[in-house]
């Protein structure tokens, strides 16, 4: 078993029936809260051969579990209801209607356990007209209103996000969020619940502002419309003189005015929202900024009230100080089989209320299994394991 970490899901098991996407990220979110999760995954040769993602994506095996079951088969699907009976959550991401066909919907679950609260991540929710589409993060993000509310490529067309918005937020922080909230309402022996968490209402969701100002005053709303999305100068990026990239924030117009007088443009102080001087204005901080290389521009601003930050790429991220400070980063080993161990660094537990790590993170092989001991404690003989084993239900 893997060593989990404290937290406010110690205690809890997850039974995660997905390898990537929304649901690998719920479940990674639940794990570094304290959660047992155990990934279920098809075994091998069988027929179906899921994405296996690279060691250290989602953080590659922190504090989980792996056993490989045949979900078509009738002995599997037993297997499987077996540790159903002690735990608390299943998490899917199949398309809707196939968990119903395997057997293994909320209503054959309920019946192993009554208290089972089964997590759905789809794309659309489990009806309504695109509730059979396929996509990946850039749909949902498209239909959710997020690309056409970032500022367009130089040919006009939606950009390209540079994060996985819809799959980490939108999709996978949802669904914890949903998971956390049915526990609290379940409590110790109430009633289960099926959770259909639809990602690109996910998206909606963080798209809100913009689309509840639409609803409210009519007013159309998109890239350039208010002051979060690029209609002032005060609100957006500049490059320094090195060719690295500012972010500019000063909202508020006691910032707005440190800035302006520290960069020697003290002349727009009081034309912050004046329409008509924005390109104006933006002309100016460019080439002010432009006279000093990025790090200069730092030291001067970020401490002087101005919402001014770099704009850090992934290298320099890693090596920040703020992070450094905050312990973010955790040193890993993983040791396959055979193998010498790969030593290497990741993103640790980060959120609130997370444990941090003490020391560095042992990850199993995301090739092991843990199957014996997961299906021994749930009831099967070993006798029965070995056999199952040997038919390739199992592995």
């Amino acid at each position: 078993m893997t060593d989990g970490p404290g937290g406010p899901l110690r205690g809890i098991t997850v039974l995660d029936l997905a390898s990537v996407g929304p649901a690998a990220r719920c479940t990674r979110v639940l794990a570094d809260y304290g959660a047992t999760v155990i990934k279920v995954g098809a075994v091998p040769g069988g027929g179906v051969e899921p994405i296996q993602p690279p060691f250290y994506a989602y953080s590659g095996s922190r504090y989980l579990e792996r056993t490989a079951i045949d979900l078509k088969d009738v002995d599997g699907r037993a297997a499987f209801l077996a540790l159903v009976r002690t735990a608390d959550v299943v998490v899917e991401s199949f398309r809707p209607g196939v968990i119903d066909r395997l057997g293994l919907g909320f209503d054959q679950l309920r019946a192993a356990n009554p208290g089972i609260i089964l997590c759905s991540t789809t794309g659309y929710g489990q009806d309504g007209p695109r509730s059979t589409w396929a996509g990946h993060d850039i749909n949902y993000l498209a239909v959710g209103g997020y690309l056409a509310t970032t500022e367009p490529r130089g040919d006009g067309g939606p950009p390209i996000p540079g994060a996985t918005v819809a799959d980490a937020a939108g999709g996978g922080m949802q669904a914890a969020m949903a998971v956390m909230a049915a526990l609290i309402g379940r409590g110790a022996d109430g009633p289960g619940v099926h959770l259909d968490v639809s990602i690109a209402e996910g998206v909606l969701w963080l798209t809100s502002l913009a689309v509840d100002e639409l609803l409210a005053t009519g007013a159309p709303v998109g890239f350039g419309h208010n002051i979060i999305t690029g209609r002032y100068a005060c609100y957006g990026t500049y490059r320094a003189g090195d060719g690295s990239w500012l972010a500019v924030g000063a909202i508020e117009p006691k910032f707005f005015a440190n800035l302006c007088r520290l960069i020697g443009c003290e002349q727009w102080t009081s034309h912050q929202l004046d329409d008509a001087v924005q390109d104006e204005i933006r002309s100016d901080f460019s080439e002010a900024f432009a006279a000093r290389p990025r790090d200069e521009w730092i030291a001067l601003l970020a401490g002087a009230d101005t919402c001014v930050t770099p704009v850090l790429s992934a290298t320099e991220l890693v090596e920040d100080e703020q992070y450094v400070a905050r312990h973010a980063f955790v040193d890993a080993t993983v040791q396959p089989v055979d193998a010498a161990p790969v030593r290497f660094r990741q993103v640790g537990p980060v959120l609130a209320g997370m444990e941090r790590p003490d020391g560095t993170v042992a990850l199993g092989d995301p090739l092991r299994s843990d199957t014996d001991r997961l299906l021994g404690d749930a009831g099967l003989s070993a006798a029965h394991i070995t056999e199952l084993r040997a038919r390739g239900v199992v592995a």
